[in-house]
């Protein structure tokens, strides 16, 4: 009987913390999230789950590996071993560019991963003289729709995503689409998929003037 009344009341308590946790997230405007590593410098936070908001990013620097098929390809042990031969420092998120095959309906699959750089004037642009697979390159400020997520990083979940973010420009006819989806992860494999949190995202630019007749 005694057991069972303290876990009774640690159900309790536990419940409180949830929803806690649950009303500041929503005061905030930002998602419960586990972080494992510093942010580049001057990107925005995580934004909301469940909601489509714009997003402007400063120019930066990365190091990407482009995908020679489905899934990652390896791609994020040859950018592990650039940062450590470099000795530059982890961030998240890490970036995945999606591609969706020809005729449509398809998955979408990883067509590269990048890791960001801390400091837009770390390192060198340029293929990794250790690894010409590893190309770094320097990215202009760019602005996109984002939206956060829950959930495992598997491929196929991301078609949903992306649908909605394209309803999205539906509806806002005075964007354009500037680029390819992408996924920021900000987890590792470490994370339980439950508790893994990234943002799906669209490149976006002011759609052009209309032509008068």
């Amino acid at each position: 009987m005694r057991f069972a009344l303290s876990f009774a009341a640690a159900t309790v308590a536990i419940c409180s913390i949830v929803s806690s946790i649950v009303v500041a997230e929503d005061t905030v405007r930002k998602p419960m999230m586990i972080s494992e590593a510093k942010l580049p410098e001057g990107f925005p936070g995580p934004g909301p789950v469940g909601e489509v908001i714009t997003k402007t990013y400063p120019a930066h620097r990365l190091a990407r590996v482009r995908s020679g098929g489905p899934g990652n390809d390896g791609s994020f042990m040859k950018l592990f071993r650039h940062i450590e031969r470099n000795e530059i420092a982890m961030t998240a998120p890490v970036e995945m560019e999606m591609a969706v095959a020809d005729g449509g309906g398809a998955s979408p699959r990883t067509e590269s991963m990048a890791f960001l750089y801390g400091s837009a004037t770390t390192g060198t642009p340029g293929p990794d003289p250790a690894d010409p697979n590893v190309m770094v390159e320097d990215v202009p400020e760019t602005t996109v729709i984002s939206l956060g997520v829950r959930g495992s990083y598997r491929e196929e979940r991301f078609a949903e995503f992306t649908a909605k973010l394209q309803a999205w420009l539906g509806e806002h006819p005075e964007w354009v689409a500037a680029g390819p989806p992408r996924t920021l992860a900000y987890n590792s494999p470490f994370v339980p998929g439950i508790l893994k949190y990234a943002e799906v995202q669209i490149p976006i630019t002011p759609a052009p003037p209309a032509k008068q007749p």
